[in-house]
């Protein structure tokens, strides 16, 4: 069927079609909801952007942790008591139809825990950068001293004569075998016994292996059965990030002092609050935990426990994280983006300003190009300087802009001032931890009392 439209007809309806659009409310908010859902595209390709450099952060921190040294773990001293036990076979003779029976020996192990464990810690720390990352590294001393009670396995069902006392030695565990800058030396009683390592055992909380230091062979005379045993070690290490000890003492207790400003105590235990200082110069903590606290003994037959779930310690972790503060301000570029063509949305309805499409796409993308600024500027300054610079960069351009397409002065400082302030409210949410939600959904609140209260007098049932 052909067209019985003629040209001026067709004509006409072009034109009909062209002032609805240029005319009606319903157009023009279509056109700037599409608009927003098109800007939608970039704005997910800069939260990848950030991702890619977050990820790429990560890599060079563990590049740097590979190098200089990992977190450190201590999990020790630990007495290896080899003892003796014993399994019966009998074995039927043909021949004399009586049955034979033998007597095999076995060895197995029995692990004590001290009964006082105290620990002197001193971390040196710093902050090592390759390009615009930076982690965390240090470097600690760890001086350890305690006891040793006379052992008794007596309620193991192991008798005393059965333990091989000049086989016994003493076993450290660690995270960080690379790290150790110094040669291990245990001191125990009146004697010196040096370290080597063993082998190694899964910490199946993190998937890594703890590296496992043991002594030479204690001396038997050494071990006495009426006395304490007092030992000390002191190990230091090159770490990076964190220090945790497991508290394998009866008693344990343990002191840290640091130049760090900003530590992060973690783990099953806390610092006492009376003792804990913390400056800009550093800081100082105390550690107590007793035997009571946590749920394991202090014997153990054929291996030694897994009881990472129970360290304690400090991170030395960089606190400020620029990438974690430019992804949640690009969380909130959608509402930057539909509040700022709200804004110019009244502005066209009330004043019959016409603006184009074209314009609003401009400004969007001029919105979008803030946090590509914010990323790129943050690694070379600090996350604040780089909001400022972008900000002020954006708000400027915009407001320029505006003045341009809307020929009014007072339009243009309208829409400087209300950019201001929605880049600052965001900033404020950022910054917030506990109140981040209570004040988001205040300003939001505002913000749509005052669109409503603007929007009033506008005739929508016009278009």
């Amino acid at each position: 069927m052909e067209n019985s439209n003629t040209p001026q007809q067709n004509k006409q309806q072009t034109n009909k079609l062209s002032n609805w659009l240029k005319t009606s409310i319903t157009a023009r908010m279509l056109i700037v909801g599409f608009l927003i859902i098109i800007l939608l595209i970039p704005l997910s390709y800069i939260n990848s952007l950030i991702a890619e450099r977050s990820f790429r952060q990560a890599d060079v921190v563990s590049e740097i942790n590979d190098k200089w040294g990992h977190n450190v773990l201590v999990y020790g001293p630990i007495l290896k008591l080899p003892y003796k036990t014993y399994s019966e076979t009998k074995t039927y003779n043909e021949t004399t139809k009586t049955y034979f029976k033998e007597t095999k020996t076995h060895m197995n192990y029995a692990y004590i825990f001290p009964e006082r464990l105290n620990s002197d810690v001193n971390v040196d720390s710093k902050t090592l950068k390759r390009g615009n990352f930076e982690s965390a590294v240090f470097t600690t001393t760890m001086d350890f001293s305690g006891h040793f009670i006379p052992t008794d396995l007596n309620d193991k069902g192991i008798k005393t004569e059965d333990i091989v006392w000049d086989k016994a030695s003493v076993l450290i565990q660690t995270t960080n075998l690379k790290g150790i800058k110094s040669e291990m030396v245990l001191h125990l009683n009146s004697e010196a016994y040096n370290f080597q390592t063993n082998f190694n055992s899964k910490d199946d909380n993190h998937n890594r292996y703890l590296d496992v230091l043991e002594s030479n062979f204690i001396k038997a005379e050494d071990l006495s059965d009426t006395e304490n045993d007092n030992f000390s070690i002191s190990m230091s290490f090159n770490g990076t990030q964190q220090i945790d000890l497991i508290p394998i003492g009866k008693t344990t207790t343990m002191s840290m002092t640091s130049n760090w400003p900003d530590p992060s105590f973690v783990g099953n235990y806390l610092p006492n609050d009376e003792t804990k200082e913390i400056t800009k110069e550093g800081f100082k903590a105390d550690w107590k935990v007793l035997h009571i606290n946590r749920a394991f003994s202090q014997q153990h037959l054929n291996k030694v426990p897994n009881l990472n779930a129970f360290a304690f310690g400090t991170k030395f972790m960089v606190m400020v994280d620029e990438y974690q503060k430019s992804e949640r301000s690009a969380k909130y570029g959608f509402l930057v983006i539909g509040l700022t063509f709200l804004i110019f949305f009244l502005i066209q309805t009330m004043s019959k300003i016409d603006i184009h499409p074209f314009q609003y796409l401009m400004i969007g993308l001029a919105l979008t190009m803030f946090y590509t600024l914010l990323v790129s500027i943050s690694e070379h300054s600090n996350f604040l300087k780089a909001y400022l610079v972008a900000g002020i960069s954006v708000v400027a351009l915009i407001t320029l802009y505006s003045k341009s397409i809307l020929r009014n002065f007072k339009f243009s400082m309208f829409i400087c001032a209300s950019l201001t302030a929605l880049y600052t409210f965001i900033y404020v949410i950022i910054q917030l931890e506990n109140y981040a939600l209570l004040v988001g959904s205040i300003g939001l609140f505002v913000i749509l009392a005052i669109v409503m209260f603007v929007s009033r007098k506008i005739d929508w049932n016009n278009g």
